[in-house]
């Protein structure tokens, strides 16, 4: 069954293709940052690898805290615009100063501010995408949202791959300030639409984190699936590290294995856009359950190709396409979770805790793997990230949760 022009119009508005639209420039000004954010640390201020991971492991986390601190704030539905719009600006305007940095404090500030205003942007841009469609499209809402962010995760670095020859590593940073800016006029279509669809004032709404509310209405066993899930999420760029050592062990230069291994996970990117969209609408035809367990299948998949070491480009290929495959599906299944599950009124705060939960396991699953990586070997890393999207499967399979939305 398809649906008619009619019923495509009423969800796929002005405002949800500025959601869209905004997280794809978005991600790809800052995915142009990151991409050279190695080499402005190392080279540039002359850092080393351990400063740069403390930098990025510090900023995850706060990303998180400010994901859960964004929740109660964005509550209010006529904060809701204010809150996207200003955390899109403070990040495109973070991200960019760093290329003014002349110590490496000034790169781990600026770097923590641009992750919180992300993290703090996050559940009012979910819940704005929310108020802007029926509740049968929510899931192909947020499948457009997390399309738009992987494209973009797509489109920055290979922008940056492009341009640093000509412009230089610095400037890189200023020039990822255009897309961002870009993200700022997009996010704000939809926070103008939301606003007309305001009908009153209402009474303002108290902040806070409503934890019992959040218990009571089931976010607790929602989200036993979604932590074991994200445990085994393990950094991308372990996937690019593995596929690197295998290619020359394959007898690769670093330089061919590198450029390959960095290929490889732009088509990563291209298939978990188009996972996010086709996912989407299957949430929408079925229920957020069944995608996510898809996505979880296809990353025990993907995790078992990297733990079984083989230096086929074919078979490295296969594990990029299905972690690709995976993420675009469970994203998109978890945002849409609790869209379906929790009222307006608690949305917010559901898309907060989802954020935390994210990040911290994130961190988590990276910080094993690696562990188990350096002291045994990435086949056991990847074995045991495979190990937890398995419980995800099940999990995902046993525990049901009824909707109050």
């Amino acid at each position: 069954m398809t649906d008619s022009p009619g019923e495509q119009q009423r969800w796929l508005t002005p405002g949800v293709a500025g959601v869209g639209a905004a997280s794809f420039f978005s991600d790809a000004g800052h995915e142009m940052a990151t991409s050279v954010l190695p080499s402005f640390v190392t080279s540039t201020l002359g850092a080393g690898a351990g400063a740069l991971g403390a930098i990025e492991g510090v900023s995850d986390a706060l990303i998180g805290v400010a994901k859960l601190a964004g929740g109660p704030l964005a509550s209010e539905p006529h904060r809701r615009g204010k809150l996207a719009s200003g955390g899109y600006l403070l990040t495109a305007l973070a991200t960019a100063a760093i290329g003014f940095s002349t110590a490496l404090w000034q790169v781990a500030i600026l770097r923590a501010v641009a992750w919180m205003s992300r993290g703090i942007r996050s559940p009012a841009r979910d819940t704005l995408l929310v108020s802007l469609v029926p509740k049968g499209a929510y899931g192909r809402a947020a499948g457009l949202e997390r399309a738009g962010d992987n494209a973009g995760a797509v489109v920055g670095p290979l922008m940056a791959a492009a341009l640093v020859g000509v412009i230089g590593v610095q400037h890189i940073f200023f020039l990822a300030l255009i897309p961002s800016l870009f993200a700022v006029a997009s996010i704000s279509v939809a926070a103008r639409e939301a606003r007309r669809a305001l009908t009153a004032p209402g009474a303002r709404r108290r902040v806070s984190f409503q934890v019992s509310e959040l218990r009571a209405a089931g976010l607790v066993r929602a989200f036993v699936p979604v932590a074991a899930f994200e445990l085994g999420n393990v950094a991308t760029t372990l996937l690019i590290l593995r596929a690197t050592d295998l290619f020359q062990a394959g007898g690769w230069s670093l330089a061919r294995a590198t450029s390959v291994a960095i290929l490889l996970y732009a088509g990563h990117n291209v298939t978990a856009t188009v996972a996010a969209l086709v996912g989407g609408r299957l949430i929408d035809r079925t229920t957020p359950r069944v995608v996510f367990g898809a996505g979880a299948v296809a990353y025990v998949a993907g995790y078992a190709l990297f733990a079984l070491g083989a230096t086929s480009v074919v078979v490295v290929a296969a594990g990029f396409a299905l972690a690709g495959i995976g993420i675009g599906a469970a994203e998109t299944a978890e945002s849409t979770t609790v869209a379906v599950l929790l009222p307006d009124r608690l949305r917010a705060n559901g898309y907060g805790v989802l954020g935390l939960v994210q990040s911290f396991g994130d961190l988590g699953a990276s910080l094993v793997a690696g562990l188990l990586w350096a002291t045994v070997g990435p086949g056991l890393a990847f074995g045991y990230a495979a190990a937890w999207m398995a419980v995800a499967v099940v999990t995902s399979a046993v525990i049901r949760v009824r909707s109050v939305a």
